[in-house]
């Protein structure tokens, strides 16, 4: 079965030194130019949706910045025909209706496009400009499971038809197609919150937005977040053959895509030859600046070989998220040698505009729980898909 391809669209690249080697100016790697290149670029090579990291950046002499991983794909949405967007949100020291109410609204801008990086931070920096302590596991845990039950009962508050703008009448929505979300969340120790809803936003034109999460935040069992809660769990291990195995392990533990498991997607970074540089020597005279450490698998060599590697993991995976060392130098390398060849080969799914994002992962529209639809099918037995 083809796959997908996610290219992670952040700042200069996702090598601290990124900004030392790429093309575009230091001062205008924020700028609006820049984040428009690399989309429609991306768009342009196949790439079947972009994601955007959010939260503090690694202090040091390569110090950088980022604008907010919303803000970045709203402003993307309308420029943009065909590529998914996935913001990263964190669910710890973010509000759930808020993050809700962005989230739709970016499906709107979109037509259909977005998607959910789910992040629970234990950055120290994050708790101290809310006022709050530092999460543990199983906090980060619980409050990621919140949030995501949270939000898809806010995005489920509206039906689609609640909107009916009948001028006769002077009414433009159908008060009884408005649901209370009514979620308690219990964080553990007496803590947790309330949310009453409905939402402000209409229901989301993908009805639900697919949510990805990182593996390290996904249950394994019956935990806070368990496989069923999201749409697609990112796997990342530090080496290709971990990542390999890690894959398969997870899909044995989630279950297959035909029976509700989730999609999994490879997390990857790529350093390739360019610019009549190795692969090698241009990852050393950037490691020279700030050695680059993540725990992430890494490819380092040709952009050909580097097909091969993807269509091994593509075996295993349902997708791969690709880090470029530095996007406008390994981004046109990508779109000219690699995605070609894995197209050649029938391994990449066709990109078309008007796909959602939902569709990119195999999943139909969401039935609405509040729906008649939604009763029928629960009276029937057969549940209805999230």
């Amino acid at each position: 079965m083809s796959g997908f391809l996610i290219l992670e669209a952040d700042g200069a690249g996702a090598h601290p030194a990124a900004w030392r080697a790429g093309r575009t100016a230091p001062s205008s790697v924020l700028g609006a130019e820049a984040l428009r290149e690399v989309a429609l670029a991306a768009e342009s090579a196949g790439f079947h949706a972009l994601s955007y990291t959010d939260g503090p950046l690694p202090e040091g002499p390569d110090a950088q910045a980022r604008l907010n991983a919303v803000q970045r794909a709203a402003f993307v949405g309308p420029l943009t025909h065909s590529i998914g967007l996935l913001p990263q949100v964190d669910t710890v020291y973010t509000e759930p209706f808020h993050v809700a109410t962005q989230l739709a609204s970016l499906d709107y801008v979109s037509q259909g496009r977005a998607g959910w990086l789910l992040a629970a931070s234990d950055d120290a920096r994050e708790a101290a400009a809310v006022g709050r302590s530092v999460a543990d596991g199983d906090r980060r845990r619980a409050e990621a499971g919140a949030s995501v039950e949270a939000n898809r009962r806010l995005w489920d508050s509206w039906e689609d038809d609640a909107v009916i703008k009948d001028v006769e009448s002077g009414k433009y929505l159908d008060a009884g197609r408005l649901h209370y979300a009514d979620f308690q969340a219990d964080l553990g120790n007496g803590e947790g919150y309330f949310v009453k809803g409905p939402s402000i936003i209409p229901r989301p034109l993908q009805g639900q937005l697919p949510v990805a999460a990182p593996a390290a935040l996904v249950s394994e069992d019956d935990g806070p977040l368990s496989p069923r809660e999201v749409d697609a769990v990112l796997v990342s291990e530090p080496s290709l053959e971990r990542l390999r195995d890690g894959l398969v392990r997870l899909r044995e533990s989630f279950g297959p895509r035909a029976e509700g498991g989730p999609a999994l997607v490879a997390e990857l970074e790529v350093v390739l030859d360019a610019r009549g540089l190795s692969a090698a020597d241009r990852l050393a005279e950037l490691d020279a600046a700030t050695p680059w450490s993540t725990g992430r698998a890494r490819f380092v060599g040709t952009a050909e070989e580097l097909a091969v590697v993807l269509e091994e993991l593509l075996e295993v995976a349902d997708g791969v998220r690709l880090h470029p060392a530095v996007l406008d130098v390994d981004l046109p390398e990508l779109s000219a040698l690699t995605l070609p060849l894995l197209r050649s080969r029938g391994l990449l799914r066709a990109g078309e505009p008007g796909n959602t994002f939902r569709a990119v992962l195999g999943l139909g529209r969401a039935v609405n729980r509040y729906s008649t639809e939604a009763a029928q099918s629960v009276a029937a037995g057969t549940g209805a898909q999230a």
